[in-house]
């Protein structure tokens, strides 16, 4: 994937995940599929409110919608958050190394202080 698209996918899963409504969103479809009415009563938000919300999970992959009879279905989107996982992992790794270098700089280093 382009780099410049490759950030743009990245900046629009951050953001829609800085929200804590959508975060708890994400947890709720964790549990498996909802309506935006089922997603809306816990939260005392009006329909029009938390589909804002569900927009803006959609719009970064991170859920999908279905119009199911009346009702719009909501489900989770794994593609968007195997980007994130990814980007995490990567910088992860490079912060493991980093401090398992400076742990065996000082270790070297009260060893030959002693």
């Amino acid at each position: 994937m382009n780099h410049m698209v490759q950030q743009q996918v990245l900046d629009r899963a951050f953001a829609a995940l800085a929200d804590s409504t959508r975060r708890g969103i994400l947890v709720r479809l964790g549990e498996g599929p909802a309506t935006v009415g089922e997603l809306a009563a816990p939260t005392g938000m009006t329909l029009t409110g938390l589909k804002k919300h569900v927009q803006v999970l959609e719009d970064a992959g991170l859920v999908t919608t279905e119009k199911v009879g009346r009702s719009r279905e909501c489900r989770l989107g794994t593609e968007r958050l195997d980007d994130v996982m990814q980007w995490i992992e990567f910088y992860q790794r490079l912060w493991e190394r980093r401090l398992d270098g400076l742990e065996a700089y000082f270790t070297l280093k009260r060893g030959s202080q002693t």
